[in-house]
């Protein structure tokens, strides 16, 4: 078989790192992550940057010169991204699949978690796992979308950040995997949003409850919350929040 072309395997990995990869990221020179996928699947840095490039294409969410000359993934990679298209539990568990049965020593690098289960086994394992690759791929997925940055603040340090779930994991399986279910926050305020010291209101601006309004005379909170007031958030690039999630936080956690 010609070595440029892709199999199913190959294309599952290679789009599943795409939505986990910030558009300004792509490329094969210097992403480590494209760099660790491409002896995966047998593929050069370069030409997984460039199966990257050619998804845009077909995004929607891009509209900008990046998907102007680019074209499709072709015939089997089209079809691929609309069969996985909004199934981010299947993309994931299907991607974990074929990186164990092809090098299991991978697992950890690919999907960037630590697996080791050593009091536990069968069933309860696997349960663990899968929950803990889930939840790392809903984080790299929202930090991906909001470039790394806090939508509030704009702070740019991945360690400080989180993948804030609007409707929380616990609250609705069908939408924990869900991008627009989410929002990129630094700890502080992905703290307060948890707890409904803070929303998001759905046309994207930062509201806060009366608990923290009525100390903005402390000059902490003035810097931490009360200066965000009313202020739009920085939307993602891919998949801004769903407004009803976001009124959903409104009405069942947002202390008003």
């Amino acid at each position: 078989m010609r070595n440029d072309l892709w199999n199913r395997n190959q294309l599952i990995l290679a789009l599943n790192l795409y939505w986990k990869t910030p558009y300004n990221k792509i490329s094969g020179s210097s992403n480590e992550e494209i760099k660790e996928l491409a002896p995966i699947i047998g593929k050069s840095p370069a030409a997984v940057a460039f199966m990257l490039m050619n998804f845009t294409a077909l995004d929607k969410e891009r509209q900008d010169e990046l998907k102007i000359g680019k074209r499709p993934p072709g015939k089997l990679g089209t079809e691929l991204w609309f069969e996985y298209l909004g199934q981010w539990e299947q993309l994931t568990d299907d991607s974990f699949k074929i990186v164990e049965n092809t090098s299991k020593e991978s697992v950890p690098k690919f999907f960037k978690t630590e697996l080791d289960f050593k009091d536990t086994e069968g069933i309860e394992k696997e349960r663990l796992v899968k929950t803990r690759v889930n939840q790392g791929e809903f984080r790299r997925r929202i930090l991906a979308s909001y470039n790394e940055k806090c939508c509030i603040t704009n702070i740019d340090i991945p360690i400080l950040l989180n993948a804030s779930h609007i409707i929380p994991w616990s609250e609705n399986v069908s939408e924990r995997l869900n991008p627009q279910n989410g929002l990129c926050l630094n700890v502080i305020h992905d703290r307060a949003f948890d707890k409904g010291l803070m929303t998001i209101t759905p046309d994207f601006k930062v509201k806060l409850s009366k608990d923290i309004l009525k100390k903005k005379h402390d000059k902490e909170i003035q810097n931490l919350f009360i200066r965000f007031e009313n202020q739009p958030i920085t939307l993602p690039d891919r998949y801004a929040p769903d407004p009803n999630f976001l009124d959903w936080h409104f009405i069942n956690r947002f202390e008003k």
